[in-house]
């Protein structure tokens, strides 16, 4: 009797916790189930991606150094092995003695589950012998330069990790992706998921190129990565339309933009620079469109409008532009926006008209001088600039653009 109510407390507990069936039994903190290490030597990126049926998996399972290497640790998370292992590499180890550093010293090393790559591409791993134990499969396979591993997955999961990263095109990051996807696809972890997260780290990377997306807590935690991905890649889409189009290559600016709205479909906050950039180009038409979108998904949205006073002629703007309800910050949102977009004319000729409303302020006042130097009028330009700058001598922006007028 005692041992079906403590079978029964067992069940309920498994029912309500997010941790899995080995975690309560063993009363340890088993924090993963499947991961992917890999290395680009052409991009020279190192990046993890992982899953798992518990909440935040990537807060202690990926450990990267760009140019040093990466460690993925799961099962029962212990963070030595990533911490020690970049510090073991540092040194000039090899990622196996970076790994076995702390195993050596670990009496629970049965219970854990590790892979590491160096910044050859040279991988390790190893798999807990306790892991055989669990319900489900347990192991690792090697791949040139990617190691995938997992524990309490169905039968071809791995397998059908390593055939995805070795045949998938695209970035380290898509082509872990892709294969994290697989392998859920393939069955993934036989309790399900909760949480994933991808890590990506480049040494010729700048810090807007590095991707750090986590899915905490999740019923559909793959899709959700998946779309951050998209929107992280979007953003970049986006960038390289309206530099494209800057440089008049109108062909590569389309067909960014095109690829720009379809990965950042979702992201609402995106919504006014992708109307931005299709003003740029011309199409005033769908810029306005993008706006009454974003007005759809989120209504208070309303509050970036004034920005986008350039458009309200197009029909589908009809009384949603109410310019005799702006503030002084309403008419400085809108002046910068054309500013923004290299519409010097119409940056112009909105300057004018507010000089004639007197709308003031210190920064209305730098944007109108601006306005002015963009048409070629150096002489009126430092004169609303220097007018700005008696309004507030510390409009820094104003300082910095008046000593750059000729």
């Amino acid at each position: 009797m005692k041992f079906a109510c403590f079978y029964l407390c067992l069940l309920l507990s498994f029912s309500i916790s997010a941790q899995n069936l080995p975690s309560l039994l063993t009363g340890r903190n088993i924090n993963a189930t499947f991961a992917i290490v890999g290395y680009d030597s052409v991009a020279q990126e190192w990046g993890v991606a992982v899953a798992t049926h518990n909440i935040y998996v990537g807060n202690s399972t990926i450990y990267i150094e760009a140019g040093l290497g990466a460690f993925a640790v799961i099962a029962e998370t212990e963070p030595d092995y990533g911490l020690h292992g970049l510090a073991q590499l540092r040194t000039g180890k090899s990622v196996q003695e970076a790994v076995e550093f702390t195993k050596t010293k670990d009496e629970s090393s049965h219970y854990r589950q590790v892979a590491g790559i160096d910044a050859q591409g040279n991988t390790y791993a190893f798999t807990g012998e306790a892991l055989k134990f669990w319900r489900g499969k347990s192991d690792h396979q090697y791949g040139q330069n990617f190691v995938v591993l997992g524990n309490q997955l169905d039968e071809q999961v791995l397998s059908r990790m390593s055939q995805t990263f070795q045949s998938q095109a695209g970035t380290l990051a898509e082509r872990l992706l892709a294969a994290l996807l697989a392998g859920q696809q393939a069955g993934g972890q036989v309790t399900g998921k909760q949480s994933a997260a991808l890590m990506v780290k480049g040494s010729q990377n700048n810090w807007y190129n590095q991707i750090d997306l986590r899915v905490d807590n999740s019923r559909q935690p793959f899709q959700d990565l998946q779309t951050l991905l998209d929107h992280h890649y979007g953003r970049i889409r986006l960038n390289q339309a309206g530099y494209a189009w800057r440089a008049g290559n109108s062909a590569r600016a389309n067909q960014k933009l095109k690829e720009a709205e379809q990965l950042l479909e979702g992201w609402e906050g995106m919504y006014g620079r992708i109307a931005q950039v299709h003003a740029m180009m011309g199409d005033t038409e769908q810029a306005a469109a993008w706006i009454v979108k974003a007005l759809e998904e989120n209504p208070q949205w309303v509050v970036q409008l004034p920005a986008f006073y350039f458009l309200k002629e197009e029909k589908v703007m009809a009384g949603l532009i109410k310019e005799d309800q702006f503030s002084t910050k309403d008419w400085e949102a809108a002046l910068s926006m054309l500013l923004r977009m290299d519409a010097d004319e119409e940056a112009l000729q909105l300057a004018l008209k507010l000089l004639e409303q007197k709308e003031t302020s210190s920064y209305l006042l730098y944007l109108i001088g601006k306005s002015f130097a963009f048409n070629g009028e150096n002489a009126k330009a430092k004169s609303y600039i220097k007018q700005a700058l008696k309004m507030d001598p510390k409009n820094v922006e104003a300082q910095s653009y008046l000593q750059r007028l000729p």
